[in-house]
């Protein structure tokens, strides 16, 4: 027997003016309510007379004027209440808009089945000689949001419809202003998985975390390097590349993870050659580098299946070894920096690629643009976690991300960009904040004093216990 699982709240065609339909019913109620608590007392007590003045001078308050009163406290009341449910409940009624403009959306398509029936006249046994149409089945759609995501879960019958159906992503996206994280599809439905206000979802420096095989870059997105390795960012200038970069190195500077860093540029990443080893500029070292970092992942290969607790099917980090990252910046220059050396230095990169995952040998490639040319041979397919920050043509997303159907908007907001998890779902993206006044090179020194000091106290600690 089959687990009932709640999809959410059912989308329906009278859910057309489901906003207006509830403000009116919820302020006629807090309307009435007011009514009632403050003033029904006094309205079943006093008598029906109009206004008068007394013999002395004051006015003596008939029901009528009363009720007038009392009529435009409770218009008030209802106002401010009507004000502070939008103000401290606007996730729900942002819940509300996004469900009326689902039952519009299948309206206005006609995503659905109806029938014309005979609307009765004055007398019901004379017809009236108009028809008005009934729908006879309107498509199951059902909204949730959960956890700061919007599940919307669309009922799949084969119908003429199917097709329309299957591919809500432009219009949820562009509808309710949202982005799409995810689409699965299950028995008999179709779950699109939403995420509203990206940006409310930007993580700071501090809260970039490298554990479990995955580094956290938002709050709902993760770069799950030992299931989808090697990583691909690119960007132009002023688009928050380099910081993300340093983002990256000082959240794996928290782990056991060997870090090598290629600036061929030599421009800001070059400076992290004063406070940490295996940072290279120059194009020998460079190429020397790219090649060891080879030799280390082919060795350690073979040294995994020595080792006794190794298990088939198992990685690295089952067998207690650290992650090793390749941290390449600017690789297209380098690449025409080289000349005929290209053509080997691309035959370890695309060995790499095919290989590092399971010795936990990863690649992160920067560039302005990922031209073919030196992303050729089925490598660029190879990196599953992709990052395009700042302003980019829509030949560049075509180059990042392939054949899309997702419309991609500019706003003029550091470190935004779009991203690919690896899921072939493309949404939006923020690298993480950098308070004012961070200095990388600083906290980078620190990090990596901490790391050669834990090191040397566990190697002393071992020639102690031999």
């Amino acid at each position: 027997m089959k687990h009932f699982i709640y999809k959410g709240r059912r989308i329906r065609a009278s859910d057309k003016n489901l906003v207006l339909r509830f403000a009116v019913i919820s302020l006629t109620i807090v309307f009435i309510l007011v009514l009632l608590v403050f003033h029904g007392k006094r309205l079943m007590t006093m008598d029906w007379q109009k206004v008068s003045l007394t013999h002395d001078g004051s006015f003596q308050f008939s029901i009528t004027s009363y009720l007038i009163f009392s009529i435009i406290i409770a218009t008030a009341v209802s106002l401010v209440g009507a004000c502070s449910y939008y103000h401290f409940r606007r996730d729900y009624v942002k819940q509300l808009m996004h469900r009326q403009k689902l039952a519009r959306m299948i309206l206005e398509n006609k995503w659905y089945e109806s029938e014309q029936i005979q609307s009765d006249g004055l007398f019901k046994d004379l017809p009236s000689g108009r028809s008005k149409e009934k729908i006879s089945h309107f498509p199951k759609m059902y909204y949730l949001l959960k956890n700061g995501l919007i599940h919307i879960h669309v009922e799949i019958t084969l119908g003429k419809y199917q097709d329309q159906l299957l591919h809500l992503e432009k219009k949820l996206e562009s509808g309710l202003y949202c982005e799409l994280v995810d689409k699965e599809l299950k028995d008999s439905y179709v779950e699109y998985t939403l995420l509203y206000d990206m940006i409310a979802n930007r993580i700071t420096i501090d809260e970039v975390k490298a554990e479990h095989g995955r580094l956290r870059l938002m709050k709902n997105i993760w770069w799950e390097y030992d299931k989808l390795p090697h990583m691909l960012i690119t960007g132009g200038t002023g688009g928050g590349k380099t910081y993300f970069i340093f983002s990256i190195i000082e959240a794996l500077l928290h782990t056991n993870a060997v870090l090598y860093v290629l600036d061929p540029k030599n421009a800001d990443l070059a400076d992290l050659s004063s406070v940490m080893l295996n940072v290279y500029y120059k194009q020998q070292d460079m190429i020397d580098c790219l090649y060891q970092f080879y030799d280390n992942m082919m060795k350690q290969n073979e040294e995994m299946k020595l080792m006794a607790n190794y298990k088939t099917g198992e990685n690295y980090a089952y067998l207690g070894l650290p992650a090793h990252f390749l941290i390449f910046d600017e690789y297209p220059s380098f690449m025409e920096m080289i000349g005929k050396k290209s053509t080997q230095v691309m035959s370890k990169l695309k060995q790499i690629v095919m290989l590092g995952r399971q010795s936990g040998f990863f690649l992160v490639l920067a560039c302005q643009r990922p031209d073919a040319k030196y992303l050729g041979d089925g490598i660029r397919d190879q990196f599953n976690f992709r990052v395009a920050l700042g302003r980019m043509s829509e030949m560049g997303y075509g180059m990042m991300f392939g054949e899309t159907d997702k419309d991609f908007f500019l706003k003029q907001i550091k470190g935004r960009g779009y991203v690919d998890t690896g899921t072939s779902v493309i949404s939006e993206f923020y690298t993480p904040l950098v308070p004012k006044g961070h200095d990388f090179i600083k906290e980078i020194e620190k990090l990596e004093k901490s790391r050669q000091n834990g090191q040397a106290a566990c190697e002393a600690k071992a020639a102690g216990t031999d």
